[in-house]
Order: C-alpha cells, then sequence, then structure tokens
C-alpha cells in the first residue's frame, strides 16, 4: 500500500473528528457573523489544532471573506482548508542528512523513541547508508534490550553497555565504533525522564561535548518523538525539551491511533521546529518523512464531499 493511502487510512479518526467539527459549526448559520467565526474557532480548538493557531486561522478566513467579499456560508469550508493547506506547507524544506551524521532522539518514555529510531534505522538504510545505533538510555529498564529488537530487524549494529551504565561513555564508544566502521549515520537513544528535568538536561550537555569533541566534523541533528495521541499535551513537550535541547526536528507517532492528529497543525505553526518524520503504523515502513502537501492532501481527502 503506498505511503499516501496509510497516511489518508491513518488519519480517518482526525479527518472524521475535523469534518464533525467544523460542518457541524457551519451547518448552524445561514450568514457569515462573528458568531460564526467565533463557532468554527471553538470547532477548531476542539479538533486539536490549539487555541493560538485556531485564532490565526480564523483571523485568516476573516480576512479573506473582508477583502474577497464573500457572503456564502459554505464557501468558508474551503477557505479554512486552504489555509490550513497553507500553514502546513510553510517553511518546509527538505532534510538533507549528509555523512557522516549523528541524530539524537530525545522524547518521553512511551512516546515511541525506541521504535521510531528502529525506523529511522531501516529508512535511512533502506536508501544505502551505512546505519549505527547507540543505546544511551541506560535507564529505563529493557531499553537497551528493546532498542536491541529494533536493531536487529533493522539490520543494523548497536553499540551498548550495561543497564545503569554512563549514557556519555556509551556514546563515546558508538562514535568511535561509527568512524572505526565508516558509517554513514550513527543514531542515539536517550533517556526520556521529564521528570527529572535538571539530570536529563545535564546528561544531554555531556553527550553534546563528546560528540563535539570526538566526532567535530559529523553533522548533528536532534529529533523530538511525540505521540500524537497526546494532542495539546505534544506541544507542551516539545516547548519544555525545546528548553534543554536545540532541536532540529519532530517526529510525530501514532497519527492513526488517534482523532487528535490536528496537533500537527499548531506543532507546525507554534514551534520553531520543522516535523521530519510522521508515523501511522507500527510496520519498518510506517514512518516516513512529513511531506506536507501530502499530508493535507490526506487529512482534506473527501472534505469537498
Amino acid at each position: 500500500m503506498a505511503f499516501f493511502q496509510k497516511i489518508k487510512d491513518g488519519l480517518k479518526k482526525t479527518r472524521d473528528n475535523f469534518l464533525s467539527n467544523v460542518e457541524a459549526a457551519l451547518n448552524s448559520f445561514t450568514k457569515i457573523d462573528n458568531a460564526l467565526f467565533d463557532e468554527l474557532e471553538e470547532a477548531l480548538i476542539a479538533a486539536d489544532i490549539g487555541v493560538a493557531t485556531s485564532v490565526k486561522i480564523i483571523n485568516a478566513v476573516k480576512d479573506t471573506v473582508k477583502s474577497e467579499r464573500i457572503t456564502e456560508v459554505g464557501a468558508i469550508k474551503r477557505l479554512i482548508v486552504d489555509t490550513i493547506t497553507d500553514l502546513l506547507n510553510k517553511d518546509s524544506a527538505e532534510l538533507v542528512v549528509n555523512s557522516p551524521a549523528v541524530i539524537l532522539v530525545v522524547g518521553v518514555n512511551g512516546a515511541g523513541k525506541t521504535t521510531t529510531i528502529g525506523k529511522l534505522a531501516h529508512f535511512y538504510k533502506s536508501g544505502g547508508r551505512k546505519v549505527l545505533l547507540a543505546a544511551a538510555d541506560t535507564f529505563r529498564a529493557a531499553a537497551i534490550d528493546q532498542l536491541d529488537v529494533w536493531a536487529k530487524r533493522a539490520g543494523v549494529d548497536v553499540i551498548k553497555h550495561r543497564e545503569g551504565s554512563d549514557p556519555g561513555a556509551v556514546v563515546y564508544d558508538a562514535v568511535a565504533a561509527a568512524k572505526a566502521r565508516g558509517a554513514d549515520l550513527l543514531i542515539c537513544d536517550t533517556a526520556g525522564r521529564l521528570h527529572n528535568k535538571k539530570n536529563l538536561m545535564e546528561e544531554l550537555k555531556k553527550i553534546h561535548r563528546i560528540i563535539e569533541r570526538e566526532y567535530g566534523g559529523a553533522q548533528r541533528e536532534i529529533f523530538l518523538v511525540l505521540d500524537a495521541v497526546t494532542g495539546q499535551n505534544a506541544v507542551r513537550q516539545a516547548e519544555v525539551f525545546g528548553e534543554m535541547a536545540e532541536l532540529t526536528g519532530i517526529v510525530l507517532t501514532k497519527l492513526d491511533g488517534t482523532a487528535k492528529g490536528g496537533v500537527i497543525v499548531s506543532i507546525k505553526d507554534e514551534l520553531d521546529v520543522p516535523v521530519r518524520f510522521i508515523g501511522v503504523g507500527e510496520g519498518l515502513d510506517d514512518l516516513q518523512p512529513f511531506d506536507p502537501a501530502e499530508f493535507a492532501a490526506a487529512l482534506f481527502s473527501g472534505f469537498d464531499e
């Protein structure tokens, strides 16, 4: 099945949620007025697009209605779709990963961080890259074993120490191995102990220092894995992790299991961090680069019917 079809199928709950909220608002009015716009704003917030982003979308629609002198309520739906599509497409330059490169993967436990690393490894290996993994989440029980399983599935090697080891030491050994083996890409798992922000921040700083010292010429990316099921909490998580690390990309997982996929719109709007990958299933191929035009087409598929 083409990935577009997977996105389309995976977004069904989100699409139905969005469609029902917006259409219920539009069907309640026969003329365009402020009460209609207030209702539509509430509908977008209910679809997990977030307050600030919903206000921005409705204000843009208001401006278009005024400038084009639109009077038909039915025309509003297309304006909302176009506005959100434009927002998703804004600043959507493709990620280019050179060789050598390091991707640090951060995120709270349960967001799908380790699974995402396995799928990223598969994606880049399938593209002809030599990939190595580092099991630097040494604190969570079974995290190392879980990464081992995904490494085997992806057909890549993983550098690991015992549970409770120093994460910095794991990264140090992984960098040495990456250089010795001529790896194109090193992907590092990290602990997701958001409740202990200070320790996590110090740990990430230490890892950065090691990479800077031992692998200074490598391209560095920091991907934050967010669970779409958490809706607007995902935006808050991104803000907290953004305080601890200079994020360069978002990976949004589990879009197929939620009606809260609208959160991707507020992530694109509120965070100065691009969405790099999205996940819509459990398979190795179910994580793919985020294509905003494709995503918008899938999200609004059938919306005009």
